[in-house]
């Protein structure tokens, strides 16, 4: 066994003696294209979403050089057709580009890895010659044992991503490997290859273009080993007698194809095992710099991010990024990036056009900060920012909160009444729901302190929006919204329908807040009464 060249199945041993959850189906779906012109697969998946483990349960599948099937025996792999036929049969060639990116200069990458290979190669077989150039003596090795390659590539985009300087001798690297018709049929079984970043639009990764790509976007029938699945996230819970409400809430959010309620595994891991929900997010390289992302001056970003903290949902149009770090035009360049990186959950809505003949079907995009873990990472971010019309917007929303604690109904008033000409307001200010939307702006500073919920049904009827705090120490506010009416009668529709029995076993201060709009006036007014408990 070596380090590059069949590596065995130790690494996978390691995971299994971990909190392993079953996704060995995976190994079936890159069965069914061995040997077959759909041989080349890309996954592309934020950070921390399994890719490495999956990489080294291919390895320990795949490597000749050892005897897996006690490590597969009890798994669902083992009762799949292709199971039998090609566990352990091949050479495992396995390069982990982060861990090289380490060990090397990045100028020297390419010849480290082509010199260790070889080296590996030639010393399992003293009758293996070496060839003239490096895909020759893969050949050579795969005519002399009769077993063909499965390479496995975990991090392949890390040199682009990390060294743009030696982009091009690796993309020359891979293009030798994977786009020759005269000897990638006569080296490869299979290659698989795990990234962050979809392979580039432009032509110039049209090295890896032969790839079948599934990314977190398109994940086709690779979405259910994405992560963990809720019932997935069950079982951690009952291993380690965690609470599932507080998973749910921390770190699902993502969906996935058709896969709704996908959690981030290592993070749910890290709190199953410390019993603490926080972030457990890592910041691992420079394409990971949130604040890099969230400052750019692509038009319209900075109310875009307003809006995702607030708790919205925007649409995006994912179909202009160039799947790179650095080329931007727009707006939701950026954006698709950061559900790339895992920052933001990614959804498809279809909406049908039309009647009969004429009916056409659209493909609608949205984006949305997926879970607690995430919004505390936006939160942070946003106290570092030195972006100018969030640094407003911070602290507006800093000072409205003050007031509305102290209860100076004018001060309140005239904040939403700013913050509603700022960009965050929609464009048609003509209902409550209008409203609603400013008010989220409004107190966007809560979302470091407070759990914000809309609607929250409560005595006799449904409060608009009641912030509850995270400290026991800082008080309730429950907000009602008037549209043309007035801001005493928000006051006593809060009263009337006993808004406050929701939070009847709180102590401490519930702040009632009535904000209404007139129309005719153009002025927001404001009312605000304190129980205390």
């Amino acid at each position: 066994m070596g380090t590059y060249l069949n590596p065995g199945n130790s690494g996978f041993e390691e995971v299994l003696n971990g909190d392993y959850i079953d996704k060995t189906g995976l190994i079936a779906l890159i069965n069914q294209r061995i040997n077959t012109p759909s041989k080349l697969v890309c996954i592309s998946r934020p950070r921390r979403f399994g890719k490495s483990y999956a990489a080294k349960m291919l390895c320990a599948y795949y490597d000749y050089t050892c005897d897996s099937h006690s490590l597969f025996e009890k798994y669902e792999i083992s009762s799949d057709r292709t199971y039998e036929s090609n566990i352990n049969k091949y050479h495992v060639i396995y390069l982990d580009m982060t861990n090289l990116l380490e060990k090397v200069e990045p100028e020297k990458l390419i010849q480290f890895i082509k010199d260790n290979v070889e080296n590996e190669i030639l010393a399992t077989d003293t009758n293996i010659i070496k060839g003239s150039s490096f895909d020759q003596t893969l050949i050579n090795a795969v005519e002399k044992t009769g077993r063909k390659i499965v390479m496995i590539i975990d991090e392949w985009d890390a040199p682009i991503r990390e060294s743009m300087v030696n982009s091009k001798e690796y993309l020359l690297f891979l293009r030798m490997l994977f786009k020759s018709s005269s000897t990638t049929p006569k080296i490869f079984a299979a290659a698989y290859m795990t990234g962050i970043l979809p392979i580039k639009k432009d032509g110039s990764q049209s090295a890896i273009s032969d790839f079948e790509e599934h990314s977190i976007i398109e994940p086709d029938e690779f979405a259910k080993y994405t992560g963990f699945l809720e019932e997935d996230v069950h079982k951690i819970c009952d291993k380690y007698h965690a609470d599932f409400r507080k998973m749910k809430k921390w770190y699902d959010g993502y969906t996935v194809g058709d896969v709704q309620s996908v959690y981030n595994p290592y993070s749910v891991i890290c709190a199953a095992k410390k019993k603490k929900y926080t972030s457990y997010w890592r910041q691992t390289s420079a394409a990971d710099n949130l604040l890099d992302y969230i400052e750019m001056d692509e038009e319209g970003l900075q109310g875009d991010i307003a809006q995702l903290i607030a708790g919205e949902t925007i649409e995006i149009n994912t179909s202009s990024f160039k799947n790179d770090v650095t080329g931007f035009k727009l707006k939701d360049d950026v954006l698709t990036l950061l559900v790339h990186l895992g920052y933001l959950a990614y959804e498809q809505k279809v909406e049908i056009l039309g009647e009969g003949d004429d009916e056409d079907e659209i493909i609608r995009e949205f984006v949305h900060i997926p879970n607690d873990e995430i919004r505390l990472e936006f939160s942070n971010i946003l106290k570092m920012t030195k972006h100018e019309v969030l640094v407003d917007l911070l602290s507006n929303s800093k000072k409205l909160l003050q007031d509305t604690i102290s209860g100076n109904e004018e001060a309140v008033a005239k904040a939403i009444d700013e913050i509603r000409m700022m960009n965050y307001a929609p464009t048609y200010y003509n209902d409550e729901q209008a409203l609603r939307y400013v008010i989220k702006f409004a107190y966007i500073v809560c979302v470091d302190n407070y759990m914000k919920i809309e609607e929250l049904p409560s005595g006799k009827g449904i409060a608009d929006v009641v912030f509850i705090p995270r400290k026991a120490t800082d008080p309730t506010l429950v907000i009602e919204l008037k549209w043309n009416k007035s801001d005493t009668a928000a006051i006593q529709q809060i009263k009337d329908r006993e808004y406050p029995t929701i939070l009847k076993n709180r102590k401490g201060k519930i702040i009632l807040v009535g904000i209404n709009y007139d129309e005719k006036t153009k002025v927001h007014t404001c009312t605000i009464e304190t129980v205390t408990k």
